[in-house]
């Protein structure tokens, strides 16, 4: 199968935007902050988006159940052409394809949430105050304590989108974006996290309920990543009024000498050189 290259925006945006929930990462990719780090394949009506711009490379792949075969075919021809490790986003069953030639480390299933309940969101009350590049200092300071390890790109604080909450004058909780594109009309919650001496207190759970009424004057989708077994986190992104909306599973895949070696793929695992999930509640919700 021929793969094909895409570099046209408008014909990338016409595909995403069929379920900009789903897609709210690769959507924001196309504002000209990501853009220059991201290489796209198509096949069929699927996409492959190849995102090289923190470290190891990560492959988002992903489509709803009517797009799978078509982007099972894409994977497959896209084999020859992927790094020899790279971080993956893959829709359930596309792990087996990429498998053909690559072995898989664990990091567990995960579930996309969009924000779709209002009301709930305006029950919560919430904290904290805009955050800016003259911040900068501070907030690493915050994620050295709180969520060592973290991927956060300093540039993201000139969006407008971080929101902190200090008690006597100190940064104890933030909340932030990953993605926020106006022009696409998605954004993706990140970077959330609270001094561990302040958890329990509900300082991070206001900081992402202020960020998110902001997010919502200037995008009409408001996303997140959460691994599926991490309870607490799910509890307050529900009070919050997020719900589930795709199953996905995270890799990290490396090339095995072996391309006919199909029996060692291990699992999913998170892509921390890139952007990750909420992974530990209290390390990224403060709970």
């Amino acid at each position: 199968m021929v793969v094909r290259s895409v570099h046209d925006r408008r014909e990338l945006a016409e595909l995403l935007r069929r379920d900009p929930t789903l897609h709210a990462y690769a959507l924001g990719d196309l504002d000209d902050f990501f853009w220059p780090y991201t290489t796209w394949f198509r096949h069929g009506d699927a996409l492959a988006l190849v995102y090289h711009g923190g470290g190891v490379p990560t492959l988002l792949a992903l489509a709803d159940r009517d797009g799978a075969e078509d982007l099972a075919d894409l994977l497959d021809g896209l084999l020859p052409l992927l790094p020899r490790r790279f971080y993956a986003h893959l829709s359930p069953g596309m792990d087996q394809v990429v498998g053909r030639q690559f072995r898989g480390e664990p990091g567990g299933p995960h579930l996309k949430m969009a924000l779709t309940d209002t009301a709930r969101l305006d029950r919560v009350e919430p904290a904290g105050e805009l955050l800016s590049p003259a911040d900068l200092a501070e907030l690493e300071r915050l994620y050295d304590v709180a969520y060592p390890g973290n991927w956060f790109d300093r540039r993201m604080l000139e969006t407008g989108q971080y929101v902190g909450v200090r008690r006597a004058g100190q940064l104890l909780a933030v909340a932030g974006v990953h993605v926020w594109s106006p022009t696409y009309r998605v954004a993706a919650l990140g970077n959330v996290t609270t001094r561990p001496d302040a958890r329990g207190r509900g300082l991070a759970t206001g900081a992402v309920a202020a960020l998110c009424r902001r997010l919502r004057e200037t995008v009409d989708h408001v996303t997140l990543n959460v691994k599926a077994d991490n309870a607490a986190a799910l509890a307050v992104y529900t009070r919050l009024g997020f719900t589930p909306v795709a199953e996905y599973v995270e890799f990290t895949f490396t090339a095995v000498t072996d391309p006919v070696d199909h029996g060692r793929i291990r699992g999913i695992s998170p892509r921390p050189a890139n952007r990750p999930d909420d992974r530990d509640p209290e390390r990224s919700m403060g709970l």
